[in-house]
């Protein structure tokens, strides 16, 4: 199920003020004005390949017990970043982009290497520091400039002036030069963990390397002090160095491996561009397994469902134990008006899946799309089970607060679309429907603490509070 969701302003808030800080994270920065931030990703195949990728770096970086995410960000530019201590976030471009699972995984070794090595808890005390020597230097300065006019010394004003103006710049170039230092520790670090893990650093240089390329001559007569990242030539020097002293330089990526990045490309492709797009890429000649996967989600989506059900089951009977090609013809019967018989594909795929919660939550839609109330208490638990290991999915509650009132549980019901609404970031409706739910739920039960808990919580930074 790949399903676009917004970003939760949280993060993307914290993003933003990081890159307006540290003019590292511009790009993102910009497409989170007003809080309105690029939409999340959500699908179980994506997410569990990314998981795959960086689950060996970050046993090597020794953070495997620490929970961390892959955070797939809805933009078709090339770009990965940190913006905390548990979020490794990825724009769906890089994906695309990434001809081979090694030039991603060089990308997430890299970003692993910012988060192993502290470097957003760093920052924050650089950023404190350059506040605070920005504070003391316009104090200073503006006190130069009132005793200059007052006893009227011209050159003691136009000095203070000076004193105010100058410290930003300097602070500034300080600030980079130390961002620059974390760029080239990241990169040192991520061909380490490369290293150690037996895998080959030459797709992390291939993809620095060719941006160093695309962006040669707009960086042509820059300043390399006032760049975010060293000049690209000298770190991508420094880089392919450090990687051609791997003894795996030359490895290749396991063809299972490639075939499943191969894969997610296809489904990234057929969900996220044009039609005509994805013929292009996928053309009728091509028999390969992700042209057809391709292929077959397109056409659902531009509305010929009985033909692509032919391709999906004939993917189904090449692999019949893929749990995505299950899920997507589930996924195309609900989404073409047949939930009834989107149940039993879907019931095969979160078997096959190990009950991945996205599936299971796609597996409810469906229950509770059918209009059964025979079905009622089985979606409600599914429901359940599934936003418990995955609490950030405002769909699971909302099809939860749906399968609720058809059961006629409205407390329940009310309590599971404040949790929506709050995972969007919509105080206001959340305040509301949480209120609403305290009336209804005895006061101290589990629901009723919930639904207080939404009440009582503060707007985090960026968040409107009305």
């Amino acid at each position: 199920m790949l399903l676009r969701i917004a970003l939760r302003k949280p993060a993307m808030n914290l993003t933003a003020r990081i890159a307006a800080m540290a003019v590292a994270l511009a790009p993102i920065a910009a497409a989170a004005q007003e809080n309105k931030g690029p939409s999340v990703i959500r699908d179980t195949e994506a997410e569990q390949l990314l998981r795959d990728y960086t689950r060996p770096i970050l046993r090597a970086a020794g953070m495997e017990k620490q929970n961390i995410q892959m955070v797939i960000i809805n933009q078709g530019v090339f770009n990965a970043f940190v913006a905390d201590g548990r979020r490794i976030f990825v724009n769906y471009g890089a994906i695309m982009q990434s001809d081979t699972p090694n030039q991603i995984i060089g990308v997430m070794a890299h970003e692993t290497g910012h988060l192993a090595g502290g470097h957003l808890a760093k920052m924050r005390e650089q950023i404190s520091q350059a506040q605070t020597q920005m504070i003391i230097a316009m104090l200073l300065g503006a006190g130069a400039m009132v005793a200059g006019a007052g006893g009227g010394n011209s050159g003691l004003a136009n000095a203070g002036a000076a004193m105010v103006s100058a410290p930003g710049e300097v602070i500034r170039r300080n600030l980079l030069s130390y961002i620059r230092q974390q760029e080239e520790n990241a990169d040192r670090a991520g061909v380490k963990f490369l290293t150690v893990t037996g895998q080959s650093a030459r797709g992390m240089y291939e993809t620095f390397k060719r941006f160093t390329e695309e962006s040669l001559f707009a960086a042509r007569g820059a300043d390399p002090y006032v760049q975010s990242h060293p000049m690209p030539a000298a770190r991508v020097a420094a880089l392919e160095e450090l990687a051609r002293s791997s003894p795996y330089w030359d490895k290749k990526d396991d063809p299972a491996l490639q075939l499943r990045h191969d894969m997610v490309r296809a489904k990234i492709s057929a969900f996220m561009e044009r039609q005509d797009t994805v013929n292009r890429r996928y053309p009728p000649s091509s028999t390969s397994l992700p042209a057809r996967y391709a292929r077959a989600i397109a056409t659902y989506r531009h509305g010929d469902l009985r033909s692509a059900l032919a391709q999906i089951d004939a993917l189904i009977q090449q692999q019949p134990n893929n749990p995505y090609f299950h899920e997507v013809r589930g996924q195309a019967l609900l989404e073409g008006g047949k939930p009834l018989e989107a149940i039993a594909p879907l019931r095969k795929a979160v078997q096959l899946s190990n009950n991945a919660p996205l599936i299971e939550m796609l597996l409810g839609q469906a229950l509770v799309a059918a209009d059964n109330k025979a079905y009622t208490d089985e979606a409600i638990a599914i429901l359940r089970a599934a936003v418990a290991r995955e609490s950030e999915a405002p769909i699971g509650f909302i099809q939860l607060a749906m399968a609720y009132g058809r059961k006629g549980d409205y407390a329940q019901a009310d309590l599971a679309s404040a949790q929506a609404a709050y995972l969007r970031g919509d105080n206001k409706t959340a305040r509301e429907l949480a209120s609403r739910a305290k009336t209804r739920f005895a006061i101290g039960t589990p629901g009723w603490v919930k639904a207080d808990d939404i009440v009582s919580a503060k707007p985090l930074p960026g968040q409107k509070g009305n």
